[in-house]
């Protein structure tokens, strides 16, 4: 059970990361630091929307409209902190 615990903390810290990186771009290519006419920028933050939209799109469906603010990935980031916070209470047995 400890193996699993572990195993489901480290997905969650990579999916942080994940959405993280994600942010960080799109902050990067509206401030035109990145070009999306490259094409390794391209590649990326089409594999990271590929990723992230189903999530994201989920998140949004219940969410209320807020204008131009996206709040999808700070909902995500929440809740994978929660699940985190779980995971780890599980794990050192008080749960």
């Amino acid at each position: 059970m400890t193996s699993i615990l572990m195993i489901l903390l480290l997905a969650i810290d990579i999916a942080f990361w994940i959405v993280l990186a994600h942010i960080i771009m799109s902050w990067l290519i509206n401030f035109n630091v990145l070009n999306l006419q490259q094409p390794l920028v391209y590649q990326i933050w089409s594999g990271l929307n590929r990723l992230l939209e189903p999530i994201y799109s989920r998140i949004r469906s219940f969410l209320p409209s807020a204008g131009g603010l996206d709040f999808a990935p700070l909902v995500l980031i929440f809740g994978l902190y929660a699940l985190e916070i779980i995971f780890t209470n599980m794990l050192r047995g008080q749960f």
